[in-house]
C-alpha cells in the first residue's frame, strides 16, 4: 500500500520539489495552496504521472477555519496520514521599527501558528499510520537557519522560526513513538525573487559549498527522513552548505 502525505505550500519551490520527490518513491500526495491553483494542479499531475493519486487541497493558513477545513478534505479521503510537510511560510523583510502589530501576527499565524494547528488537527490520521507501512507517522517542520542566527531586517520571521524550532522539540517528546517530529533548515536555497544578482553574489561567497543549494536537496532529506531514518526524532537539520556554522 502506498503511503500517504500532504505538503502545505506544495505548488512552487520545495513544496512542489517535495511532492514530486515523494511521488515517486511511493507516496500518494495531498497538494496545499492559498492561492496558485494552476501551479498546484500541475504539480498534481505530475505526480499522478509517478503513478501518486493526488489531489488539492485549497486554504488560507492564516485562518484557522481553513486549516480545520484542510484536515477534514484530507481525512474525508484518507483514512490515514504518514506524513505532513509543513512547508508553507511567509517571508518578508522588514525593520525592525516598521514592523507593524498585523505584520507580527500574520507572521506568527502562518509560520507557528498554522503548523501546530495543522499537526494537532491531523494528529488522529497520523497516529492511525503507525504500525502500517512504518513504526511511526512523521511531521516534518520547515525552520531556517535563521531561527537561531538572525538577520537584520528579519526579526518577526526569525523568531517565528525559532518558535518552529521548539514545536519540533516539544512534538518529538510528546508524541512519540507513534509520530516523529523533525525540523529541516535550510540555508540558501531556491533565491527569493526579490534578491539581485548582485546580492546574490555576495551571499553566495559565504557558503562553504561555494553554491546555493536546490529545492531537490531539501525534498531528498525529507524523503530520506521519511523512508530510511525511522529513529530520527526531535532532530533540527540545517541544508546550508555549512553556511550555519560560520563567523
Amino acid at each position: 500500500m502506498r503511503r500517504r502525505a500532504l505538503v502545505t505550500g506544495g505548488a512552487a519551490r520545495v513544496g512542489r520539489a517535495t511532492a514530486l520527490e515523494l511521488a515517486e518513491h511511493g507516496f500518494d500526495i495531498a497538494v496545499h495552496y492559498r492561492s496558485s491553483r494552476e501551479p498546484a494542479e500541475a504539480v498534481a499531475a505530475a505526480c499522478r504521472e509517478a503513478g501518486a493519486e493526488a489531489f488539492l487541497v485549497q486554504g488560507d493558513l492564516a485562518d484557522p477555519a481553513a486549516i480545520e477545513a484542510i484536515a477534514e478534505a484530507v481525512g474525508a479521503r484518507w483514512a490515514h496520514l504518514d506524513l505532513l510537510v509543513n512547508n508553507a511560510s511567509l517571508f518578508a523583510p522588514t525593520p525592525f521599527e516598521a514592523i507593524t502589530l498585523s505584520a507580527w501576527e500574520q507572521m506568527q499565524a502562518v509560520n507557528l501558528r498554522a503548523p501546530f494547528l495543522l499537526s494537532q488537527a491531523l494528529l488522529p490520521k497520523l497516529r492511525a499510520a503507525a504500525g502500517q507501512e512504518a513504526e511511526s507517522a512523521l511531521v516534518v517542520h520547515m525552520c531556517d537557519i535563521g531561527a537561531e542566527n538572525p538577520l537584520v531586517g528579519y526579526t518577526h520571521y526569525s523568531v517565528s522560526k525559532a518558535g518552529l524550532v521548539m514545536l519540533v522539540k516539544a512534538m518529538a517528546v510528546e508524541l512519540a513513538p507513534a509520530v516523529r517530529a523533525v525540523g529541516i533548515s535550510p540555508g540558501h536555497v531556491v533565491w527569493p525573487e526579490s534578491y539581485d544578482e548582485d546580492t546574490r553574489r555576495k551571499l553566495t561567497r559565504r557558503i562553504p559549498m561555494g553554491r546555493v543549494g536546490t529545492a531537490e536537496d531539501v525534498a531528498r532529506l525529507i524523503r530520506f527522513l521519511a523512508l530510511e531514518a525511522p529513529y530520527v526524532n526531535g532532530a533540527v537539520i540545517p541544508v546550508d552548505g555549512g553556511l550555519g556554522v560560520r563567523y
